[in-house]
């Protein structure tokens, strides 16, 4: 075999092994099939489309409604023409029978020939009283070939009328039966020319009002989808770290209490990264200092400036101690945050547990130059973590003694509600403000940024304080003015016997039984 043989082969076979290209569509037809699907067009598409949709349905019910109505009414102006036409044939038959006095006469019939005539796609029979045929417009008759043709006659009462062939005298001779091969076969042209333009005019009103319902369609849809816009273009903004920006979006609709409510949000984020920046140096600051206090000393001690005595290790061990306390107070806000350490459920006094504190802090009242006052109703008791309501109160009292000039008072006092146990801490300091009350439980929140930090602390302290009030179902309540002091209120719920017996009780119903041991 030669190579110009072999050459046509393997074309034809790589033709049959081969797809046609037209078999596998490309991608750009998929992306067009894609993007015709009703989810892929856009709000204001849908819209408007839903609009024309409603238009042309509510358009066709109408035009089919009046249609059958108006089939309904030349069905009956057709059946009464056709009444009229019978019974005029019938009397001009029985005014020739007068005559002729025979039925059977041509002549007598011809009215019923000049019906047929006069009138296209109407037929007429005449039947004498023996039932026998005597004229049938429905047989024709070929007189070149002699064949007799019966075209359609129909049986149905329905679509046929009859009319009684009666003489002057009353005695009937015959019967004379019409029908009609369509609808519109006695209808008069002006009815015909009236029927059409009404049909044309219902079909033209029907479009204009489908372009109508598309334009105001489009027109809702756009004013809808405006606002939705504004809120993605705003969300957008927001998402790629512009937090000042607001959608503006008032009115009382939903979409405008939509936006609305995305500005509150999009500035409590703003505030939420403001105190997050504030954290980072705040913290960077607070773990700076003592890390560069113990690097200098150390180093000094390496280098031979300072002596590795007592003295030098006190200092180290004092920066050092002030950094445990501020990443145990961070490692504290996390776990209660995240609910990481266990809460315990024990009766409490909080009257005798709140004494302790009080002795506790009493010397580190009075070495802040503050009297410390502490008056407790009796048996005041509540379920909780004692260890976690110590510290609030701790930290409260330290709070309050951080914010009290020298020769300021703090008053503590426990007292029962009907409900509630409420632990209050009132201080003579530099108080607060009603802003500065709603913020001042955000984490690393103090109520003056330039305060320096020995005497504001971080910011940590409050936090932990609600964050224990929350795990135990109770909330914390702030009151105070500008100059005149604040007082804080840590509100729990009383222990109540009857309500944790049955609770008790619940879970030892609902408790799992020991499997029994199998007998041998």
């Amino acid at each position: 075999m030669t190579e110009t043989e072999a050459k046509p082969r393997i074309l034809e076979t790589a033709e049959e092994v081969a797809p046609p290209a037209a078999s596998s569509p490309s991608p750009e037809r998929k992306k067009e099939k894609k993007h015709l699907r009703w989810s892929n067009l856009s709000y204001t598409t849908r819209v408007t489309l839903a609009f024309a949709l409603i238009a042309a349905m509510t358009a066709l019910v109408a035009i089919g409604v009046v249609s059958f109505v108006w089939e309904q009414h030349f069905r009956t102006y057709t059946a009464d023409n056709m009444q009229t036409l019978c019974e005029t044939t019938a009397n001009r038959i029985a005014a020739i029978y007068e005559e002729t006095g025979d039925l059977w006469n041509p002549e007598t019939t011809r009215p019923a020939a000049q019906a047929t005539e006069l009138t296209s796609g109407v037929g007429v029979r005449v039947i004498d009283l023996k039932g026998s045929t005597v004229f049938d417009s429905s047989v024709i008759i070929d007189e070149q070939q002699g064949d007799v043709f019966t075209s359609f006659a129909p049986q149905d009462r329905s679509q046929a009328v009859t009319a009684s062939i009666v003489l002057p005298d009353g005695e009937k001779v015959g019967t004379v039966r019409l029908w009609v091969y369509g609808s519109e076969a006695l209808m008069r042209q002006p009815d015909q020319e009236f029927r059409d333009n009404s049909y044309q005019a219902m079909f033209i009103a029907g479009g204009v009002a489908i372009v109508l319902a598309s334009c105001i369609g489009f027109l809702f849809a756009r004013n809808l989808v405006s606002p939705i816009n504004r809120i993605m273009k705003t969300a957008r903004a927001v998402g790629d770290g512009d937090l000042s920006a607001r959608t503006k979006l008032t009115g009382e609709d939903e979409v405008a209490r939509l936006g609305e409510t995305f500005d509150a949000m999009a500035e409590s984020v703003e505030k939420d990264r403001d105190l997050e920046r504030r954290l980072t140096t705040d913290v960077a600051h607070e773990l700076r200092t003592p890390l560069m206090a113990i690097q200098a000393t150390v180093e000094a001690m390496i280098d031979g400036v300072y002596e590795a005595d007592e003295e030098r290790l006190v200092t180290v061990n004092s920066e050092i101690q002030r950094l445990s306390r501020l990443v145990n107070a961070l490692l504290k806000l996390s776990r209660l945050e995240n609910r990481a350490e266990p809460m315990k459920e024990e009766v409490v006094n909080v009257g005798d547990l709140i004494a302790g504190i009080i002795a506790t802090h009493e010397m580190f009242v009075s070495d802040s130059g503050l009297t410390l006052e502490y008056d407790a109703q009796p048996d005041v008791m509540v379920v909780g973590d004692a260890d976690m309501i110590r510290q609030a109160t701790a930290n409260l009292i330290s709070n309050a003694v951080r914010y009290t000039p020298e020769g300021g008072h703090i008053t503590v006092s426990v007292k029962k509600g009907d409900i509630m146990a409420s632990i209050a801490v009132r201080d003579t300091g530099i108080g607060l403000s009603k802003e500065e009350a709603r913020m001042v439980f955000s984490r690393f929140w103090r109520a003056d940024a330039g305060r320096n930090r020995e005497s504001g602390g971080l910011g940590v302290g409050l936090a932990v304080v609600k964050e224990i009030v929350d795990r135990h179902g109770g909330w914390v309540q702030v009151e105070g003015e500008k100059g005149k002091g604040a007082c804080f209120t840590i509100h729990i719920p009383l222990y109540d016997e009857d309500a944790s017996k049955h609770r008790r009780n619940s879970k030892k119903r609902t408790g799992h039984k020991k499997p029994a041991k199998a007998s041998r």
